[in-house]
């Protein structure tokens, strides 16, 4: 009789129910995998053998066969040892089969017969509480991630010994694994004790690239900043991770599965508790970007998902590493396509972009003259194209600070704490207007919906025909002006749309000429 156990394999985020298929041939002894196994996999009969038999049991003197269904989806992984383990034991009557029906098996095996922890955990768990599985046995170091999965007994073990005892078919040496359970709100209330290494009453003056920053942080606008070196660039972009709102639990959970997937979690907090914010260097490649690789994996801009991408002197990444990310700003998404299979990854970030306004980066600088030509600051500001500049709402000059400004440290600035009141104030007013429509900012507003929310009076429509034909927007720049000054009006906790947000949301638009002259 062929032995079945249930394990699971991650595709993405999603996951996909596999059944390991054990049976015994009367034949030359050997251990057969198949499936679509890749090398990892076709691997785990060494590891496998050596565990059962570091674990005090033997692997059955015959021909092992072992079918991984269904045989259409290329397994991958490491996390098919324990339950290839468990179904050889199985079928060889040492562990009870009735007890392990509707339990999920997840985890890799070391020689010795210990378990280790695997990548993806979180969206696994989550997709066999889904197929009505209702317990999971996973390595110890996996057993909390597992456990933010609600309705799904988790069992979590530290060797194959102790999985075999608590299955074993002789009832009189039966001893049962222990059952972790934990308490995901704790997990996600640490939020409020997080301490941030930067703060915005540090920052002297700025008091427009302040503002700036807390618009793109209440809507979840784009923005880029531009100014000469040592104006304060990176040291606001670095504060704008502590005025971003706490996340709500299912915001944690999706990111705790990206965090999953890509391997990134801690063991000892295994919920993602703050928003991402990724500072990606300008020699990263469009696919440490963008995601992918012969086994796909989540880019910069999926781990940057409900957070913060930031690209300091972002003129200096390679053309065509900007220009992939312009297809995820407009959807919020990322679709990584391979021959054999299509992957979707989410990507609904905020770009945090800064830059100089010129090659030597003193170009309207009030103490140092620019030595550039007209010609260089034209290629120079070429580097990023109008279609990429279109999807960045927030369009803001960093200037040099004065020596009255630098010199004068009694000036007391908000606190990152106090600007982060009205933004989250402004989240909860967006949320409750949207409720009805699966967004969660300004910023995902369609066509459609902008008609809905952001009707203007006749004065707010006069302005914005003047802006129109005098720095001939583009179809989406309109739009987009129109979702920054709704977010404008949330933050005035106004609940329709003015003439002075309209005007405010025109000032933070540079409309940086791109054309090589």
């Amino acid at each position: 009789m062929v032995s079945q156990v249930i394990t699971s394999t991650v595709i993405g985020l999603e996951a996909y129910k596999i059944i390991v298929e054990v049976d015994l041939i009367n034949s030359i002894p050997a251990v057969i995998i198949v499936g679509l196994p890749d090398t990892a996999v076709s691997e785990a009969k060494e590891r496998v053998r050596s565990a059962i038999k570091n674990s005090g049991f033997s692997i059955p003197n015959q021909k092992v066969i072992i079918n991984l269904a269904p045989a259409d989806i290329r397994k991958e992984g490491t996390n098919y040892d324990l339950p290839i383990a468990v179904g050889i034991l199985a079928r060889d009557g040492v562990i009870d089969e009735t007890l392990i029906k509707n339990t999920a098996f997840l985890g890799e095996l070391s020689l010795d017969g210990s378990l280790r922890a695997v990548n993806g955990i979180l969206p696994i768990v989550s997709g066999l509480k889904d197929l009505d599985i209702k317990q999971v046995v996973v390595p110890r170091e996996n057993a909390k991630e597992a456990a933010l999965v609600p309705g799904i007994k988790v069992l979590c073990a530290d060797t194959l010994a102790e999985v075999v005892a608590h299955f074993c078919a002789n009832t009189q040496e039966r001893k049962e694994l222990e059952t972790c359970e934990i308490d995901i709100e704790d997990y996600l209330n640490e939020f409020s004790t997080n301490h941030y290494e930067f703060d915005f009453k540090d920052i002297k003056g700025q008091v427009k690239a302040k503002k700036a920053l807390e618009i793109a942080a209440a809507g979840g606008h784009n923005i880029l900043m531009t100014g000469p070196p040592g104006s304060g660039k990176t040291l606001l972009s670095k504060s704008f991770a502590s005025i971003l709102p706490p996340l709500e639990l299912e915001e944690a959970i999706e990111l705790t599965k990206i965090y999953s997937v890509s391997g990134l979690l801690h063991s000892d907090n295994p919920l993602i508790n703050k928003r991402p914010f990724r500072a990606v260097h300008h020699t990263a490649s469009a696919v440490g970007i963008i995601g992918g690789g012969s086994r796909p994996k989540p880019g910069e801009i999926t781990l940057a998902h409900r957070g913060v991408l930031f690209l300091d002197e972002i003129v200096e990444f390679p053309r065509q590493v900007l220009e992939v990310l312009r297809q995820p700003l407009e959807d919020g998404e990322v679709v990584i396509s391979r021959a054999q299979t299509s992957i979707k990854y989410p990507a609904d970030f905020i770009l945090l972009g800064a830059m100089n306004p010129c090659p030597c980066g003193y170009l309207g600088d009030s103490q140092k003259h620019c030595s550039c030509s007209e010609f260089q600051i034209q290629r120079y500001r070429a580097r990023l194209s109008g279609p990429l500049l279109d999807r960045i709402d927030i369009q803001i000059e960093v200037p040099r600070l004065t020596p009255e400004e630098l010199l004068n440290n009694k000036a007391k600035s908000e606190s990152s704490a106090e600007i982060r009141k009205r933004v989250v104030n402004a989240r909860k007013i967006q949320s409750q207007r949207y409720k009805d429509y699966h967004i969660l900012t300004n910023s995902q507003l369609n066509a459609e919906l902008i008609k809905i929310f952001c009707k203007l009076d006749e004065n707010s429509e006069n302005l914005l025909k003047t802006a129109i034909s005098r720095f001939n927007l583009s179809g989406r720049s309109y739009d987009r002006i129109l979702k920054l000054a709704r977010t404008i009006a949330d933050l005035n906790e106004s609940p329709d749309i003015e003439s002075s947000h309209i005007a405010q949301a025109l000032q933070y638009r540079n409309f940086i000429e791109n054309t090589v002259v």
